[in-house]
């Protein structure tokens, strides 16, 4: 599984890995049911302590992305379409809340976003 760490990123590396392995889920290139690698293996492949790893795969099934079975590893979750579609809403708002701080700035008005934004559902339409 390829995890790309930063360590001038300001975010902690249990968060890189959490954002992306869900990223990998919700885009399918990580299907339901597929093994994930052990703790220890992806804490040695990615030079990062055991606790760190174990605390980002705890975060990962506390969202119910990820299942661990004892003895056995953990696995990506079946597909909840909830937690999929909540995910992709947080996600969305995100940056929608940045694409809103960012015409705010710049001077651009809510009619002109709305504008904005309804020309750029058309064309995905």
């Amino acid at each position: 599984m390829d995890i790309f760490i930063s360590n001038t990123s300001g975010q902690p590396i249990y968060e890189q890995i959490v954002s992306q392995v869900k990223d990998k889920i919700l885009k399918g290139q990580l299907k339901a049911e597929e093994p994930l690698p052990s703790i220890r293996l992806l804490a040695r492949e990615l030079r990062i302590s055991v606790i760190t790893t174990k605390r980002a795969y705890e975060e990962l099934e506390r969202a119910g992305f990820i299942v661990t079975m004892a003895g056995k590893g953990s696995y990506v979750a079946p597909r909840d379409p909830g937690v999929m579609r909540e995910e992709h809403l947080r996600r969305v708002e995100k940056y929608l809340s940045g694409a809103v701080e960012e015409a705010r700035i710049g001077g651009v008005t809510k009619e002109e976003l709305m504008e904005m934004l309804e020309l750029l559902c058309q064309e995905n339409d």
